[in-house]
């Protein structure tokens, strides 16, 4: 396969180009079932925001408007359905900012790994001077992770880590569920307001007028915000999986070197085979296939 020219300042032709003896032996892998996690401050601050602002639609929407209600049809419906998306949105985030997003062993550039490798004459390998590792075809560094990882899309700073080849679904649903909790809390904030309007305010909530209303404006403000942002970024997400073209990889336009798949092909890539409910399950892990770990080119 060809390669453009300005793709071979990041290729090193021979093994013994790659200045193996500046890479230390990479460390020992953590016992099984170690749970991937980024110490970043800003990341975690902004975790901890998204919980608190799903736990504060959670209280107006159960205390202020549900609880209260003389309906209790219409508040046990609601009730469920709203706690079941909070819960998917919120089991979606955990998944996406604690599971390894593809990250390339650190520090593998060693001359005894490049030796087994067994390159042919003709043969070239990527290597990320910054995590001094052989870096696989769209595998892009993380300045925030400090690590390589396979097809990364972006750094999300709401869910505390890159979004890349295996928590792109959970990224995905995350969204999904958060645009439509928020959907659901406008269209309940607005019912509410008019059964306020139809009655005393006294009677429609357990707080104080004053307080209900301030704190439905709030609610309102942040389902309209948080709406607008997760839709489109959910919109985004679903393009990039069916063009199979990463953000990284439509901000750099880069020359696509990978081979093209319909876009049900790469659906089922990202959310597992075959299609089931499991799609919209955050616990459900996807069946992507075994990757080749290193793309060379000739």
């Amino acid at each position: 396969m060809l390669i453009p020219a300005h793709h071979f300042r990041d290729i090193e032709r021979k093994p013994e180009y790659l200045q193996p003896e500046k890479c230390v032996p990479p460390p020992h892998p953590g016992p099984a079932g170690t749970m991937w996690f980024i110490r970043d401050g800003c990341g975690i601050a902004c975790a901890i925001v998204t919980w608190f602002l799903v736990l504060y639609a959670e209280f107006v929407v159960l205390f202020v408007m549900l609880i209260p209600s003389r309906d209790y049809v219409y508040s046990i419906i609601n009730g469920i359905v709203f706690n079941l998306l909070a819960f998917l949105a919120l089991a979606s985030h955990c998944r996406a900012m604690l599971t390894d997003p593809g990250a390339v062993p650190k520090g593998n550039a060693t001359k005894e790994f490049i030796e087994s490798l067994q390159l042919k004459p003709g043969q070239v390998v990527y290597k990320c001077p910054k995590c001094c590792s052989i870096k696989p075809d769209r595998a892009h560094h993380c300045s925030v992770c400090k690590r390589c990882i396979r097809k990364m899309d972006h750094h999300c700073p709401w869910v505390n880590n890159c979004v890349g080849e295996n928590n792109q679904k959970y990224f995905v649903l995350f969204t999904m569920y958060i645009a439509l909790i928020s959907l659901h809390a406008l269209i309940m904030v607005g019912f509410h307001f008019l059964h306020c309007f139809e009655e005393d305010w006294t009677k429609c909530s357990s707080f104080s007028p004053p307080t209900t209303v301030i704190l439905l404006i709030l609610l309102c403000f942040e389902g309209l915000l948080f709406l607008i942002f997760t839709s489109v970024m959910f919109g985004t997400q679903v393009h990039s999986i069916c063009t199979d073209e990463t953000g990284i990889e439509q901000l750099k336009k880069e020359e696509r070197r990978w081979a093209k798949k319909t876009k049900w092909m790469n659906m089922k890539a990202v959310f597992g085979h075959p299609f089931s409910l499991g799609w919209a399950s955050p616990f459900a892990t996807p069946d992507q296939g075994k990757a080749d770990p290193y793309q060379y080119v000739v």
